[in-house]
């Protein structure tokens, strides 16, 4: 998640229990939280993963290798499921973030413990920032230690996750300019997958080239958005 500088203080964090027993963080100061509350897993899991990279995958059977961008590293929940998922392709993450949390705070998240896989959450936690790092064979990651208005995606990828706070709270992430970018950087037949149905964000999809769709969203949530690169 990118975080205004004056807001983001570690120690005002709090871990909370969703309602599908895995943990999210609470930014008090800003009313947020990292996740939905009615499911951290079952939110990533079906945005991201479902939606995202296995909806590319159901559509690219010949792929072998995909490059994934996601805005918003935030607990690395959305990192840990795309490197658990079953598949022949190789993955390689980018995952941008601007402020990384404390290792004291995600060694009490309790993904890794859900999902009988400790040593991997802590692996992407542990990986050094801007550099790529093998995690298993066929999954490497690239953390990018960045702003998102500044950042700028030198390859092409095939699918984005974009995963930052609700345009309500930081609507700069959500400027034209940032899902512009995102559209260019997308190879065609490319996906771009987001928690928001906002309106206004299916049109500046729509404005940046996107065919864009609404979809059924997590529990809790009745839309979710996806934009294709066509």
């Amino acid at each position: 998640m990118l975080l205004p500088n004056p807001m983001f203080d570690p120690q005002n964090l709090q871990i909370v229990v969703t309602a599908d027993g895995s943990h999210s963080l609470r930014l008090p100061d800003m009313d947020e939280s990292y996740h939905s509350t009615h499911g951290a897993l079952a939110e990533s899991r079906h945005v991201f993963i479902k939606n995202g990279l296995q909806a590319w995958l159901a559509v690219n059977r010949q792929a072998r290798e995909v490059h994934i961008l996601e805005y918003g590293f935030g607990t690395g929940l959305n990192a840990l499921l795309t490197c658990l998922l079953d598949t022949p392709v190789s993955l390689v993450y980018h995952s941008l973030e601007n402020h990384p949390l404390p290792a004291s705070l995600t060694a009490r998240l309790n993904y890794g413990t859900l999902l009988h896989a400790e040593e991997t959450f802590q692996r992407l936690h542990a990986a050094p920032w801007n550099s790529e790092v093998e995690i298993r064979p066929g999954f490497t990651l690239h953390k990018i230690r960045c702003d998102f208005i500044d950042y700028r995606h030198t390859g092409p990828c095939q699918v984005i996750y974009f995963d930052a706070f609700a345009p309500g709270k930081q609507p700069e992430v959500w400027q034209t300019d940032i899902l512009q970018h995102c559209h260019d950087v997308l190879s065609k037949g490319g996906v771009w997958v987001s928690y928001s149905a906002r309106g206004q964000l299916k049109r500046d999809l729509a404005a940046a080239g996107f065919e864009v769709e609404t979809l059924v969203g997590p529990p809790g949530k009745k839309e979710m958005t996806r934009g294709w690169k066509r």
